[in-house]
């Protein structure tokens, strides 16, 4: 963040932005009267999917693509240089798949070298492999020597030319298999290097599970997440971590869902599956676009853990993407999905002496994860749906009343199914009504209101995915510009306001891969080196970083402020120390000046004004420059009434103590 600190004199800014402003001034009556309406701490939090490599390729940091010979084309990924498909080979040599299919990890490879000097096995990464100069990577891969003399495994690390920029000799001892390992040390940083196997002597050997990791991961765990990406989530303070989606907790199939359990154990024997968006979009076709699960429940749940963020996994309720096939589940063979649901939350919360909590112990976290939310079904509608969730609600309350479920109301934050979907939820008490939004920049402006007469008594809500579509929804074309971060802060301000109705938000997508991504926007871009944060992601920020604990009412003449001359406002209190945040977006091309009037409240007087805006709409962050982000100034203002200028198309958070 930028910081500039100015200290100025009551008299000399007073006399300042009155001469200068009077025609224009707005007043804000900020009240300071007891709301008893608390901002949940999970207010603002994260939403994961994996589609735009958010997982494999992106935040779970393995470089190898296809490490274990898993994909549905086993050789995805690989490429051996020198050999021919109609050919004995004799002068190079030539890899088989085998496969067991009684086991997980079904797959592993015979590699048959007739020629070690021209034989060459070499993996592309995801859309190359990124490396950083002098950086240590763990490489390691399960070997049995079967016949003939090889000796030795020689791995090389080569950039975009073929040129190679770091190379180690593995020795190879003795029968059966064994796991080998080493440690590069690249002398360049490379964003699209490949690893490239040879070998010294001839012979047959099986190969399987051949990986390669950064040694400086996420709180340096072996085998672990990559650093950069975690770091850009820990800095939100999300209160929560929804996970694993999204629809690929639907699936395309029933026998394509999410099955956390499969997730579970070591990672070479989890079982691939490929990922509902490698054909999701015609427009992004990505048929070598799968799951390996090295980032599964346990470590989601690690992740939310390590963010100080509520986990919040979503369960499939029996029912297929109904986008696709909307495979259904007949209610009475609806229990075994609904015992994977009670089998969480043992795995989750139960001690290590019941059957899943023991699991949860021996990979490592004997303590519980103390889980209080689960999701039934992601974005599903209709009678299929509601008669579904009756039956998980009843089962999950019966034993585990102190758990909240997250319902749907589908995928539209409006039209028949919606609205059918929250009249049966009302009637069924349901505790939390997850609604999505992906719509114009227009929209989002328009509907900062929408929770203002939300049914009090009802159901509380969760925003659970909202993003501004700068062309369409689903358009390959829309972009994460200033002015579509700019409408969603000025939806948030509705959202904070009506915190007695709206417990939980998250924009989605979360991740987007630069060479590999599905869908548009996204909250972070990265590549195989970088990433970078978009303005959507520092309004998101600016939020959760100052959500407070306690509403205050922020008023224009007796209403509240949402879209009035353009402005949107809303405002809270943090109880430990006394703090007042207060948010106003700008939504007009021109400069206001506000003038807030404090009742019932005594505020202090030193002011940090962060302002996050552009000089153009249409701006966007990139690899090279983050020029939207927050600015700090600091200054001392009066005691009673006071001025501040927000400048046209911004976003400004006061904090005053």
């Amino acid at each position: 963040m930028k910081i500039k600190n100015k200290i100025f004199s009551v008299l000399l800014t007073s006399c300042i932005t009155f001469s200068s402003a009077q025609a224009t001034k707005f007043t804000l009556d900020l009240d300071g009267s007891p709301t008893n309406i608390k901002i949940q701490p999970t207010m603002y939090g994260i939403f994961f999917e994996d589609i735009n490599f958010a997982a494999d390729g992106g935040i779970y940091a393995e470089l190898i693509k296809n490490r274990s010979f898993e994909f549905d084309e086993p050789l995805t990924g690989w490429k051996q240089h020198n050999t021919q498909t109609l050919s004995h080979n004799l002068d190079s040599g030539f890899l088989t798949i085998y496969s067991d299919h009684s086991k997980t990890n079904k797959n592993y490879a015979k590699i048959t070298v007739h020629n070690d000097k021209k034989y060459i096995l070499e993996n592309e990464g995801f859309r190359g492999i990124g490396l950083h100069k002098d950086a240590k990577y763990d490489f390691s891969f399960d070997l049995e020597n079967i016949s003939g003399n090889i000796s030795a495994v020689n791995a090389s690390l080569v950039d975009e030319n073929g040129t190679v920029i770091s190379t180690v000799p593995v020795i190879i001892k003795g029968k059966g298999w064994q796991k080998y390992t080493a440690v590069f040390s690249p002398s360049q940083t490379v964003e699209k290097a490949k690893l490239q196997l040879t070998f010294t002597g001839n012979g047959v050997v099986n190969m399987d599970m051949i990986s390669l990791f950064p040694q400086d991961t996420w709180k340096g765990r072996k085998g672990g997440l990559r650093k950069d990406l975690v770091q850009k989530l820990y800095d939100l303070k999300p209160g929560f971590l929804r996970f694993p989606g999204g629809c690929i907790v639907e699936g395309r199939t029933l026998a394509e869902r999410y099955q956390w359990k499969k997730t579970l154990g070591n990672v070479a024997d989890r079982e691939y599956l490929i990922n509902k968006w490698s054909s999701g979009f015609a427009h992004r076709l990505t048929p070598d676009y799968y799951q390996s699960f090295g980032l599964g429940f346990y470590e989601y749940f690690q992740l939310s853990e390590d963010l100080g963020a509520e986990p919040l996994p979503i369960l499939s309720c029996g029912i297929a993407c109904q986008f696709n096939t909307g495979e259904l589940v007949h209610l009475e063979e609806l229990n075994p999905y609904v015992q994977d649901a009670l089998d969480l939350i043992e795995f989750a919360n139960g001690d290590v002496n019941t059957k899943w909590g023991k699991i949860r112990a021996e990979m490592g976290h004997p303590k519980a994860f103390n889980m209080k939310y689960i999701g039934v079904g992601n974005e599903q509608w209709g009678e299929d749906y509601i008669e579904r969730y009756k039956i998980f609600e009843k089962a999950i309350h019966s034993k585990y009343p102190e758990i909240k479920i997250i319902s749907g109301s589908g995928p539209s934050p409006d039209g028949e199914f919606f609205d059918y979907g929250w009249k049966e939820l009302k009637k069924l008490n349901a505790q939390i009504v997850d609604e999505h939004y992906y719509n114009s920049a227009k929209w989002f402006q328009e509907n900062a209101a929408r929770y203002d007469k939300y049914d009090r008594n009802g159901p509380k809500v969760f925003a659970g995915e909202y993003a501004v579509q700068s062309v369409k929804t689903v358009s390959p074309d829309n972009k994460n510009n200033w002015e579509s971060a700019l409408s969603e802060a000025a939806f948030m301000t509705g959202l904070e306001r009506n915190a007695d109705v709206v417990t939980m938000t998250s924009y989605a997508p979360l991740f987007a891969h630069a060479d590999g991504w599905q869908w548009t926007p996204d909250l972070i871009w990265f590549n195989n080196l970088q990433s970078y944060a978009t303005p959507n992601y520092y309004v998101q920020k600016l939020f959760s970083n100052n959500k407070g604990t306690d509403l205050l009412r922020i008023y224009h003449n007796k209403n509240s402020v949402s879209g009035q001359d353009k402005l949107y406002a809303t405002a809270v209190k943090e109880d430990k120390n006394n703090e007042v945040m207060i948010k106003i977006v700008n939504t007009d091309s021109q400069e206001k000046s506000i003038e807030i009037n404090p009742k019932n409240i005594k505020l202090g007087q030193k002011l940090t004004k962060t302002v996050l805006s552009a000089p153009v709409l249409s701006s966007e962050n990139n690899f090279k420059t983050e020029n939207i982000q927050p600015v700090e100034d600091n200054s001392v203002i009066k005691k009673g009434k006071f001025l501040v200028k927000i400048p046209a198309h911004s976003l400004v958070v006061l904090k005053i103590k």
